[in-house]
């Protein structure tokens, strides 16, 4: 597996990472057995592993810190705070505290790899926030800071206070808002984490419409599932997936490969509970797109997919 670096503080992880939230939520019931695809993913050369208390509130945590506790200095742990039981927020300093020490214990470690802000919280100063997360990375429980889901303003302000190495958001074949940040980015050091790079499965060629999927899976209310957005999907899925085939690849990796070729400081966190996806998502790493095959794919879809990437009253808003 190549390895990337993201931002200019130290940070090296393979080139793609797991994204451990689907054991947990979102996507059905939660699976016991996430421990599994977490070994698989490590076996195929992942290094990058992501997870966040909102993911169970401590249970995607120790099922994650269990998992790499056999391979934990060979690996990057991400976590994320503050979220609230409720969906509202709180980094205060005082629980951003809190929350670090309960991450430390359900993980099993000594130290958090990555620590993202999970959103922005319009009450408290981002200044407040990253002069907290600072002093938790001169103490040794933090080693590098990542925002999520977070605009122009709140990073530069983060960044003038500690250097931020890592921004995550969505970004896939279906989803490009993000772009217009990649300058800020650039000139600032930052790296990029891709999550739901796959559009939430859409691009695996597994999908199915809203309403056949568990009744806690969030796709049943994903708009790019609803009448009218889904068959426009599903065609220019299909699009790649021939594509795909015409490569000896899944219409999966192709579209990882895509996102990697996008930047050599963007590292997509695909999920999955199957270890044999695990694999082959890993395996996207290998593939390289020539400036015509991405020119193809981007006469499928030139501006990303069809329908908003979360309900109105769930969309982040990037301050």
């Amino acid at each position: 597996m190549q390895t990337r670096t993201l931002g200019t503080q130290g940070l090296t992880t393979s080139a793609i990472g797991y994204g451990s939230m689907g054991i947990s939520m979102a996507y059905g019931t939660s699976d016991a057995h996430g421990d599994v695809a977490i070994s698989a993913a490590f076996d195929a050369g992942i290094t990058h592993f992501d997870t966040a208390e909102l993911y169970g509130w401590g249970e995607n945590e120790e099922i994650l810190g269990k998992a790499v506790a056999p391979f934990r200095d060979e690996v990057v742990i991400a976590t994320k705070f503050g979220f609230t039981p409720d969906f509202g927020f709180n980094s205060r300093p005082d629980h951003i505290r809190q929350v670090v020490k309960n991450s430390l214990r359900f993980l099993g470690t000594d130290r958090i790899d990555v620590l993202y802000q999970h959103r922005v919280d319009p009450t408290v100063p981002i200044e407040d926030v990253a002069g907290t997360v600072k002093e938790l990375i001169d103490a040794g429980d933090v080693k590098y800071f990542g925002l999520s889901e977070a605009g122009a303003d709140t990073i530069r302000r983060a960044h003038e206070v500690h250097p931020v190495s890592v921004l995550q958001t969505e970004y896939s074949l279906f989803e490009r808002d993000v772009e217009q940040l990649f300058p800020l980015l650039h000139d600032l050091g930052i790296g990029l984490v891709s999550y739901s790079p796959l559009g939430r499965g859409f691009l695996t060629g597994t999908v199915k419409p809203a309403g056949q999927y568990d009744e806690h899976d969030m796709r049943n209310t994903d708009p790019r599932w609803q009448p009218g957005n889904f068959e426009k999907n599903l065609a220019a899925t299909e699009q790649l997936q021939h594509l795909a085939e015409s490569l000896g690849v899944t219409v999966g990796q192709l579209a990882l490969a895509w996102v990697l070729a996008q930047d050599d400081h963007i590292v997509p966190i695909p999920g999955s509970r199957d270890p044999r996806r695990v694999a082959e998502n890993a395996a996207a790493a290998g593939l390289a797109l020539t400036s015509a095959l991405l020119e193809q794919i981007t006469r499928i879809l030139p501006s990303g997919g069809f329908g908003a990437r979360y309900t109105a009253e769930n969309m982040p808003v990037w301050q």
